[in-house]
């Protein structure tokens, strides 16, 4: 090595003084180490990876940002890679279904087209209290479902969900948790934001096929903790409540008919589902082009739709992807993969891997973090235990459904909007706490029922 430095910096007049000696030394020492980083590019991937999330949980930064800047850093300045690589890394197919379809749904949620179908179910429950909670489960489960995803129709039933708990005596933790599981469930429906970022990562490894699964898969899991929570938290006890003032008024609520415009979104949505399911229209394409029509109608503000758009989650999705690419190519998924097999057997993978997804799910992004990383990371660490390939599919819906558990914890965006959408007259502390305890046990009871269904039952 010194004899190649010396070689390369020939032309250096070094032995003259001892500053021109420290100056090679210097050199010396800059050299060993890019070389060094260079030698264990995959490791530094990895461990940069890994502090970018603690910090951007800690500073509240968007993690996709980071991402782009770490990955033009570790590629191009240490791996040598040109920048064109790293740009061939960035998901823009990803980008164009992520834009239109929430520019489409910013659209329906801007012009009241959701909020007044919200409004028509809770009618329909009649003033049965015990009711509410389910038909809201399977409302969030439908509209998360047809696009906007369950961050988006959280963050619309959040408020008006919690008020209507309070006024008709409803456990406010009973209603988030069933609510919010609700629109969970549908957050790997294809035309949803969560599984258009799945079955992109899943398109990437060569799995096709499995947009359906994943979303029974979703929906039966979710079901199972929302009846769980619906049963611990009181819900039984709700069939007994009679009805009272506040559910005369419910029953009595009036509810204006759809307008024009919100007509016209209706039928974009449903040309949307029928053309995307039937025909295989591309799904971002389509929906860009009927958000186009009804602004042209003007059905909607564009301005406000845009303003609507989770630009934040669409950044750090595809920033994320840059870097998780970039690993790809150096080897710091097959680093994190033997490490995953450190705790691994064929018997155990589900079960501890959907420990892992689920835990860091509680504090990063579930379709930011965990799908990108942890899905591509699922074959590597199947043939470093000596797994059989059938068990591809069981992890790659435990990492799925796991991850998406947890993220009713105060800790992640679903969970915190009904916090924040909780009226003043609540006491917020024993729902932060709830709903806390429950996020966090639900790394353990959802990496074990996933196990169980998935990879004892084989329920895939």
């Amino acid at each position: 090595m010194i004899g190649y430095l010396r070689k390369r910096y020939r032309n250096l007049d070094i032995f003259k003084d001892a500053n021109e000696t420290n100056l090679f030394n210097k050199k010396i020492k800059e050299d060993c180490t890019m070389e060094f980083l260079a030698n264990n590019i995959d490791m530094l991937s990895l461990i940069t990876l890994v502090i970018a999330i603690i910090i951007s949980i800690w500073k509240n930064i968007n993690l996709g940002i980071m991402s782009l800047g770490l990955a033009y850093i570790i590629g191009h300045l240490i791996g040598g890679m040109k920048v064109k690589e790293l740009v061939s890394g960035y998901p823009s197919s990803l980008l164009i279904t992520l834009v239109g379809v929430t520019f489409l749904f910013g659209i329906a949620q801007s012009n009241g087209t959701l909020d007044k179908i919200t409004k028509h179910t809770v009618k329909m429950v009649k003033g049965k209290v015990a009711l509410l909670p389910i038909v809201l489960f399977f409302l969030a489960f439908i509209l998360s479902s047809l696009g906007p995803g369950q961050i988006s129709i959280s963050a619309l039933m959040a408020a008006p969900t919690m008020v209507l708990a309070a006024e008709v005596g409803i456990p406010p933790l009973l209603m988030a948790l069933v609510v919010g599981n609700g629109a969970q469930a549908g957050a790997m429906s294809p035309l949803a934001p969560n599984g258009i970022v799945g079955n992109s990562v899943l398109a990437e490894m060569g799995v096709t096929g499995m947009e359906m699964t994943m979303w029974i898969n979703m929906l039966l899991v979710h079901v199972l903790v929302a009846a769980i929570a619906y049963v611990y938290f009181g819900g039984l006890k709700l069939w007994k409540v009679k009805n009272s003032t506040k559910v005369n008024e419910l029953v009595n609520m009036v509810v204006e008919p759809f307008d024009f415009n919100q007509k016209a979104t209706l039928t974009a949505i449903g040309f949307l589902v029928v053309s995307v399911v039937l025909l295989k229209f591309d799904v971002g394409f389509t929906a860009a082009f009927l958000g186009s029509i009804l602004i042209l109608m003007k059905a909607g503000d564009e301005k406000v739709a845009f303003k609507t758009m989770p630009w934040g989650a669409i950044i750090l999705v595809t920033g994320v992807t840059v870097m998780v690419k970039l690993m790809q190519d150096i080897g710091g998924m097959d680093l994190f993969a033997d490490i995953m097999a450190n705790f691994s057997t064929p018997f155990t993978a589900t079960l501890v891997i959907g420990f892992f997804a689920a835990l860091v799910s509680a504090y990063a992004s579930t379709s930011g973090v965990i799908m990108p990383a942890f899905l591509p990371m699922a074959p590597l660490l199947l043939e470093r235990i000596g797994a059989p390939a059938g068990d591809l599919i069981p992890l790659i819906v435990t990492i799925i459904v796991a991850g998406h558990l947890t993220d009713m914890s105060p800790l992640s965006t679903t969970g915190a909007v009904f916090i924040s959408g909780s009226p003043d007259y609540i006491d917020s502390k024993p729902l932060y706490k709830g709903m806390m305890i429950w996020g966090f046990s639900m790394s353990i009871i959802g990496a074990v029922l996933c196990w169980v269904l998935f990879s004892v039952l084989r329920l895939v």
